[in-house]
């Protein structure tokens, strides 16, 4: 009995791909290390499978795609095992429905993961505050029925292909297998290779799940019966593949479609699906040649990639790419901030704070605020959208009034620009009060869905799509993608150019917000503004001279000839939060060409942009206002306790240098802002208070201001948030730290 069990087909198959196919093995664990959340935690990756969205919601139908998803992901292995592996087991030959069967017994390395999946789902849901517990019977369902639909479709294939081509086809298709001489000698080297092979299978699973014995008389059917099994499932391979990469390619056309936005962790799996029938099929045709194949197309994908009919560069919107490139040197640098060029923009926003200093009381010296806000993606943009809109509610519109300056970076300004664009439509429309939480639920809608839909579907392949804006015509991508959908989420308030903000701004209306990408040909900061800023990068007093070098760049003036007061600024704003590889990089009209991201990596809090306008405009501010409030918004804890560190394993000291970096980048700006922030106290001739406020569920859990039990888990640095990770952030202003900051604004700023 032993020896029966041992050598059944579904231990043996088990055994194979451990000892042969690992890279399929790898991508079961990878995906189970997702799920138990041993992987991209920091991310949200687990959240798009354990907690998926679809139109907005999770319901049954997110998670009917996930297991329509997940079905897909396992067919595409049982297919490609079978093409690489099944001929090594004759008896299959003989097997009425031999994929069908292969596929029953080659289910252990999927079983083991559907069954954790369903553990992990079911515990993830019951402890994520649903109305009622029947909610995650509903959504397993959902993905039960997903899976059950797609492989009753699948298998229904099959099974009728099977019945057809082994009793009508099979002689035609090996007629025409004749004809074509690699395939017909790659099948035969493959049968010499097997026939002196000892078949080690005993046992197998049949369709009703009973272990049976292998028949003993194989050797006088294999060579005829091999041929007809090769000759089916491959043409049946070939046309399922062949239906995937279509209906990918059909899906193209309607990305912008919401109804066919799959949920993230679908085109993840839909992905990963295509790869793993691309690499069984070219192990089959190619057999041993099929690394250096593999290698030469990678080589040769590098090298034609550079080429302009594949290399299509990643837009902004709304500029001038068809005229001259602006000349990028160190000498055209220089040129952008000459002393009368800087004396011109601190002149131009010398007469911006008068205009801000007129909406008070001739009599008074205001206080004037600026608030700097620290990037994070999506999460970032909740919690700043949170913040000024309590500050707002509590000082009863007071500080915003005074409020002239917003910096920050990533998802922070993200947040700023929404609540700016609020606050300056309810200046001329009572209706509208920008406290109201709808606009929570507004910035926090999921924004990841199209980004990877668009990746699948579009970016992978030749991008061909375009659209027009204000003029001029751009491709489509998955910065668009985020573009558009970030415009929808937020009714349409921001799809505006960059020039619309240039008279509210001047006029005092509202504050003034730089938006920054980090230029990563030279790391120099690239400052996006309607009004030119050409003093925030370059000395005021020019004391060095020659020997400076540029701190940044003023986007204005250097792309004056590309038309660039016609930026959509919302191709600002995904400039200010490229994250690598889900938005990508923006390419601007210059020789060299420049390229942008996210400018967190240089100055994720908004604090050095701060102090550097305080430092250039310190005798204003001095003779014209009674001090300066900084209200900086954080999304981390400032100055968490030092965590326990355990002997690190072998492998783990591999990756601690990068680890470190990657953990302490967030310390390694605070500890230099501190420093800043300290000089500027301690030199300036005017009253200079920090306000902070900090994201950090920790505190909450700790201060039980959550409600509930539940763990309040950080949440992920990503385009989309859970129910979880939005009531985390939602809690946090209650906790001790942002009530007393809270306090102290309203000390500063009395509500009326």
């Amino acid at each position: 009995m032993r020896d029966r069990i041992l050598y059944s087909f579904p231990v043996q198959l088990f055994l194979l791909h451990l000892r042969k196919n690992l890279t399929l093995v790898l991508v079961w664990v990878i995906l189970l290390g997702v799920i138990l959340e041993q992987l991209g935690v920091v991310l949200g990756i687990p959240f798009l499978f354990l907690d998926p969205e679809y139109l907005h919601e999770v319901s049954w139908l997110s998670f009917f795609l996930i297991g329509v998803g997940m079905a897909i992901l396992t067919m595409a292995f049982h297919m490609t095992t079978y093409i690489m592996d099944g001929r090594q087991f004759k008896f299959l030959a003989l097997v009425p429905k031999p994929f069908i069967h292969f596929c029953l017994n080659n289910s252990i390395i999927p079983l083991i993961f559907y069954l954790i999946y369903s553990v992990k789902f079911i515990v993830f849901q019951m402890d994520n505050d649903l109305p009622s517990d029947w909610e995650v019977l509903k959504f397993y369902l959902g993905f039960a029925m997903g899976s059950l639909v797609s492989y009753t479709l699948i298998f229904g294939y099959f099974a009728f292909t099977n019945k057809d081509f082994f009793i009508i086809f099979a002689g035609t298709l090996d007629k025409r297998l004749r004809k074509v001489r690699f395939t017909r000698a790659n099948v035969l080297s493959q049968y010499k290779e097997l026939k002196a092979k000892k078949d080690e299978v005993v046992s197998y699973l049949n369709l009703n799940l009973k272990l049976v014995d292998v028949r003993p008389d194989i050797s006088r059917f294999e060579t005829t019966k091999l041929l007809r099994v090769f000759d089916q499932n491959h043409l049946n391979l070939f046309l399922i593949q062949i239906f995937l990469i279509l209906f990918v390619l059909f899906l193209g056309f309607f990305k912008e479609k919401e109804v066919l936005q799959f949920p993230a962790a679908m085109s993840v799996t839909l992905l990963l699906a295509i790869l793993v029938m691309l690499v069984g099929a070219m192990s089959f045709w190619l057999r041993s040649w099929a690394t250096l194949v593999v290698f030469l197309m990678l080589f040769s994908i590098n090298y034609f990639s550079n080429f302009s009919f594949l290399n299509r560069p990643h837009e902004a919107f709304g500029i001038n790419y068809e005229s001259k490139p602006a000349a990028y040197t160190l000498a055209r640098l220089d040129s952008l901030t000459h002393p009368d060029t800087l004396a011109k923009d601190k002149e131009n926003t010398i007469r911006i704070l008068e205009n801000w200093k007129s909406k008070f009381p001739n009599d008074s010296l205001p206080q004037l605020v600026i608030v700097a806000a620290s990037g994070g993606g999506q999460r970032a943009a909740l919690w700043t959208l949170h913040v000024l809109q309590t500050l707002h509610q509590k000082t009863s519109g007071s500080i915003s009034k005074h409020t002239e300056l917003f910096t920050g970076a990533s998802g922070g300004v993200l947040g700023e620009a929404f609540f700016r664009e609020i606050y300056l439509r309810s200046l001329s429309d009572t209706s509208i009060d920008p406290s109201d939480p709808a606009y929570l639920s507004q910035i926090s809608a999921d924004n990841l869905n199209p980004i990877l839909f668009t990746l699948l579907v579009n970016d992978l392949l030749i991008r061909n799509q375009r659209f027009e804006y204000r003029g001029y015509s751009h491709l489509k991508d998955r910065g668009y993608a985020f573009e558009n959908q970030l415009n929808i989420n937020t009714n349409k308030i921001l799809d505006k150019p960059l020039e619309d903000y240039r008279k509210p701004e001047f006029d005092g209306k509202i504050p003034m917000l730089p938006v920054t990408a980090l230029v990563t040909n030279d790391g120099r900061k690239l400052v996006i503004s309607p009004h030119s800023m050409s003093y925030l990068g370059s000395s005021v007093m020019g004391k060095t001279g020659i020997d400076e070098k540029k701190q940044s760049i003023d986007f204005r003036r250097f792309f004056a000839g590309h038309d660039a007061d016609n930026l959509r600024f919302l191709s600002a704003l995904r400039m200010s939060a490229t994250f690598p590889f889900i938005t990508p990089n923006v390419e601007l009209p210059s020789e060299p060409v420049m390229e942008t991201m996210d400018t967190g990596l240089a100055d994720n809090f908004g604090i050095q942009d701060a102090l550097r306008f305080l430092y250039v405009f310190q005798e204003w501010i001095a003779k014209n206002t009674s001090g300066v409030v900084l209200v900086s918004i954080r999304d981390s804890e400032k100055s968490a306790e030092i965590p326990q560190t355990e002997p690190p394993r072998i492998f783990e000291k591999i990756f601690i240098p990068l680890k470190n970096i990657y953990i302490n980048w967030d310390n390694i700006q605070t500890i230099q802002n501190e420093v800043l922030f300290n000089y500027m106290d301690e030199s300036m001739l005017f009253p200079l208070e920090r306000i902070e406020f900090e994201y950090s569920p920790e505190l909450v859990q700790a201060e039980e201001l959550s409600g509930s039990q539940e763990t309040m888990q950080r949440a992920s640095l990503n385009w989309r948030l859970t129910a979880r990770e939005k009531r985390s952030i939602l809690a946090s202003i209650d906790s001790y730290r942002n009530k007393k900051s809270i306090q102290r604004i309203q000390e500063i700023f009395p509500p009326n």
